[in-house]
């Protein structure tokens, strides 16, 4: 059996955003329509080193493979000179089991998927007319999440706050001249989102960042960063007050994401939320009148990654991209348990 070897190089070469919206896009649909399987994610933090490790992976039936994505998240590694994410992802061939690509990401196409399911979000739920952005965190997923939402909506401007303004002035200029808009960084939070049509969240804040008092009627939020229980961005009241709470998928959600501490709260009832494969499938509406105030809970799902992971070793494969390496097909009368 072969398997190939793909680079975090050969892998940006390999996939743009548009090919990755459309893939994760196909994949909610399927989680929708009840064609994925896929298990809970496995969180693993290590405090002494302010370390989170993620494992998620699907099966979408009907697809050739089925994948699993490792990726870390080293908060003091930038302070030693090291890369703060890594990772890898495990794609297989859902015939036979064997392993088909080692997909060398170093968290790249988690950042990818994540993007790319804001703009599936945005494209239901975000006003078709946008005055403003704003942007709460100015990392890597705050650059995601800018270049997907511009594929699927016009962006007159945007504003960014991070609690190191250095970075929020960095992420400002670095996406004014790739998105060619004006891109501000903003030294107040609550100046940043008050007047925005669009919110985006992108931090690991475990205390509420985003007020309901600062929040519009038409307005659209996407939070993405409580990908844990701990990780709290929204406040529970900005939930309550929406007009719809979507999750990604909330069965997830009510563990981990927002939807979690407002449901903790008191403040939301989970049977009130609604899928957003549900949504992209046609089977619930997304945003249905302009003054709605509308949530999207992304915490990260599976079948993001296995669309991903077999977008892109496919896309690989077919620029001649990664390293085939021969994998012995071991004692085929072992039985494992």
């Amino acid at each position: 059996m072969t398997l190939l070897l793909v680079t975090e190089q050969e892998i940006r070469d390999s996939i743009e955003m548009s090919a990755a919206i459309d893939a994760v896009e196909d994949a909610f649909a399927a989680l929708g329509r009840g064609q994925a399987t896929l298990p809970p994610p496995i969180g693993l933090d290590i405090p002494e080193v302010e370390a989170e490790i993620h494992v998620k992976g699907a099966h979408i039936h009907g697809a050739e493979n089925f994948a699993f994505k490792l990726v870390s998240g080293f908060y003091r590694n930038p302070q030693i000179g090291l890369p703060l994410a890594n990772g890898l992802v495990l794609v297989f061939d859902a015939n036979n089991g064997q392993v088909t690509g080692l997909l060398f990401d170093n968290g790249y196409l988690s950042d990818l998927r994540t993007g790319a399911a804001g703009a599936v979000a945005a494209r239901r739920l975000a006003p078709q007319e946008i005055q403003r952005v704003a942007v709460i965190g100015a990392g890597a997923q705050a650059r995601m999440q800018l270049r997907a939402l511009s594929l699927v909506r016009d962006l007159p401007a945007v504003s960014i706050w991070n609690r190191h303004q250095d970075r929020a002035r960095k992420c400002a200029v670095e996406m004014t001249e790739e998105l060619g808009i004006p891109v501000a960084a903003i030294d107040r939070i609550e100046d940043a989102v008050q007047g925005a049509d669009v919110v985006i969240t992108v931090t690991p804040a475990r205390e509420p960042l985003l007020r309901a008092e600062w929040i519009e009627p038409g307005t659209h939020i996407t939070a993405v960063g409580s990908d844990g229980p701990d990780k709290q961005e929204l406040d529970v009241d900005v939930l309550a007050r929406a007009d719809l709470v979507v999750a990604d998928r909330l069965s997830q959600c009510v563990q981990l994401g927002e939807i979690h501490h407002a449901v903790g709260a008191g403040r939301l009832r989970a049977d009130s939320c609604v899928e957003l494969g549900a949504i992209v499938a046609g089977d619930q509406p997304g945003r249905t009148a302009d003054s709605q105030i509308t949530v999207a809970d992304l915490t990260g799902v599976g079948v993001q990654d296995a669309a991903i992971a077999s977008a892109t070793l496919q896309a690989a494969r077919a620029r001649g991209f990664g390293t085939p390496i021969e994998s012995p097909s071991g004692d085929a009368s072992r039985i494992t348990s």
